[in-house]
């Protein structure tokens, strides 16, 4: 059974492209076999882009708060919504 890793990052914005940079030794590589297909390792970090479409969506853009995990072996991401406070 493979270990759920979650965890939240910003979204950042690389030559136009919104996207998630996560180090690898802080759980990128776990992230990795889920995340195929639509990532790239590039050095000590995994580089996944989000499209447009999706970021739209989500509601995303470049600053916004993401959350990732693999549960059920599958690469999920949701936006994180930030509270307000008085």
């Amino acid at each position: 059974m493979e270990e759920l890793v979650t965890m939240k990052g910003p979204v950042v914005k690389v030559d136009g492209e919104l996207m998630l940079v996560i180090p690898l030794a802080k759980g990128g590589s776990e992230l990795m076999e889920c995340a195929r297909g639509i990532s790239e390792v590039d050095g000590e970090f995994l580089k996944i882009a989000i499209p447009e479409s999706i970021a739209e969506v989500l509601k995303v853009g470049e600053g916004d708060q993401v959350c990732v995990h693999n549960s059920g072996g599958r690469f999920h991401i949701q936006a994180v919504q930030m509270e307000l406070v008085n």
